[in-house]
């Protein structure tokens, strides 16, 4: 493979082979409908197929059509549709469901019954001969009917080896085009998925796999059972369905592609089906998720990005555009100069050497508390201290507290240090902020005035950045009128360092006359 995005392991090839051709076989619709509070509508459905084949998957489970009465009304439409994908119906082993596939206008349906001792026993009350008789019985209805199909027993991995290979020898001599076998659960290993698609493998027809993701393994079995001949491996989009889901797309597609070679999927549109599918049903795609999550190609750490910047290899296995994602420099208490000087180049902005470690102290800390800075509020926090440029602190800010809330009159509580004497006062106001502002007053004893304040909010949410502007009267310098800005994540304690900076530069002017 000569694809230049790619930057993964050389002991891979020490891996076993997947051998091709394989494909994926996308239950999103079916299996990932049923995840707790997912509920798609015909148009959702037809839009999510329509992405779905577009990306190039092979084959589709498009729903259940003995389920409710809008089920085959949705398969019914995206039968109609020309897509490319083979599109599938789940069906029970009963002529009912087999008709209602096929009266969809289908032409494939997936049977399943269950195999396990546990299932036999507890919800169908069959003994061993009896399932694979209603098994062998519902495959050949199906065939009767001119209908392609897949087979799956129930909670194989569960179930015992032997018998397992007799119920799917039994499926494929009664007609069944392919054999899948899911791990229900999700309870088995990747040794154990390999040794089953082995064994089945043997049995002269296609080998699919469906994997549950209960111990995080979905993907890693369905490759592994891959490597051992299944050709066909279950997936749903940002992995959504039952429990803790099914193996996910978008991890099988590129590490087929990555590590194997397969390209089963055009895989730059894996990111916007990702949020196609997060938006209709529902479910965020978490930031940390492998491929097309939020944080996939983000970094802080101050040591990762100075690689990054250098190399992106240094800290990827693949390129981002790959998948159709952006990598992102995120700013944080992880974070060092490099990724500073690379946002704020990225913005055009222009910013002092010399004054870099006084920013990058003020990024910590604003992102002490797990706020993560975006470029706006760089581009503030930046120019607050540009536009400040460095007055002396004759007046230093030593600390505050503020009593606030429903039928209390504010009151603050400031100290200050002037020349190193400190200074206290306690002052009430009509809100919190003007109590700070009445308390720093009486500390200062001086006659200057507040006469502009204004609070702007750099960007959403509860956690932004407010830039507060002031503006100072000193009355005995001649009324002349004096300017401080600041920018931080608490109000009150951004408005107090905004007043003392037109303190300062009050003080400072004071002196050079």
């Amino acid at each position: 493979m000569t694809d230049d995005r790619l930057f993964t392991s050389p002991f891979n090839r020490h891996s076993r082979p997947i051998p091709g051709p394989v494909s994926l076989f996308d239950t999103t619709l079916r299996d990932g409908e049923q995840a707790p509070g997912v509920a798609l509508g015909t148009d959702d459905k037809i839009a999510i197929a329509k992405a779905l084949d577009d990306l190039g998957v092979a084959r589709i489970e498009a729903g259940f059509a003995a389920g409710a009465a809008q089920e085959a009304v949705s398969l019914k439409e995206i039968a109609g549709l020309g897509l490319n994908a083979k599109i599938y119906s789940l069906a029970r082993c009963t002529e009912k469901d087999i008709d209602a596939v096929a009266d969809t206008g289908l032409s494939n349906a997936h049977l399943f019954l269950a195999s396990s001792d546990s299932h036999l026993r507890h919800k169908l009350s069959l003994g061993r001969d009896e399932a694979v008789a209603k098994a062998v019985s519902a495959v050949e209805y199906a065939k009767s009917l001119g209908l392609n199909v897949q087979f799956s027993c129930e909670d194989a991995t569960r179930t015992d080896p032997d018998f397992l290979e007799r119920f799917y020898a039994a499926v494929v001599e009664a007609g069944a085009d392919e054999i899948d076998i899911p791990d229900t659960v999700g309870a088995a290993l990747p040794a154990a998925m390999e040794y089953l698609a082995g064994r089945m493998s043997k049995l002269g027809v296609p080998v699919a796999v469906h994997c549950h993701n209960d111990l995080g393994l979905a993907v890693a079995n369905s490759l592994a059972a891959m490597s051992a001949g299944a050709s066909q491996a279950h997936v749903s989009v940002i992995g959504l369905g039952e429990r803790t889901g099914n193996a996910a797309l978008e991890e099988m597609a590129l590490t087929l592609y990555l590590n194997h070679g397969h390209r089963v999927v055009d895989l730059s549109k894996l990111a916007g089906v990702a949020r196609l599918v997060s938006r209709y049903s529902g479910r965020a795609i978490h930031v940390n998720k492998p491929v097309v999550g939020r944080d996939a190609f983000a970094h802080e750490s101050g040591i990762h990005v100075h690689g990054m910047l250098n190399d992106p290899t240094t800290y990827e296995a693949y390129a981002p555009e790959l998948v159709g994602m952006d990598r992102s420099i995120k700013l944080g208490k992880h974070s060092g100069t490099h990724s500073l000087s690379s946002r704020l180049a990225a913005m055009g902005m222009t910013f002092p050497e010399e004054m870099m470690p006084e920013l990058l102290a003020e990024v910590k800390t604003i992102a002490l508390g797990g706020k993560e800075i975006n470029d706006l509020e760089l581009a503030a926090v930046a120019g607050g201290l540009m536009w400040k440029g460095r007055p002396a602190n004759t007046v230093e800010l030593k600390r505050f507290r503020v009593t606030t809330g429903r039928g209390i009159v504010p009151e603050a509580y400031v100290t200050v240090s002037i020349g190193g004497e400190e200074r206290s006062h306690v002052a009430s106001g009509n809100g919190p902020v003007d109590a700070s502002v009445n308390a720093l007053r009486g500390a200062l004893g001086e006659p200057i005035s507040l006469e502009e304040f204004r609070v702007e909010a750099i960007t959403g949410g509860t956690d932004a950045l407010g830039e507060v502007t002031v503006i100072l009267k000193d009355k005995a310098g001649g009324g002349e009128a004096t300017p401080g800005k600041a920018v931080g994540l608490d109000i009150v304690d951004t408005t107090m360092v905004a007043i003392l900076e037109a303190i300062n530069r009050i003080y400072e002017r004071r002196k050079a006359v």
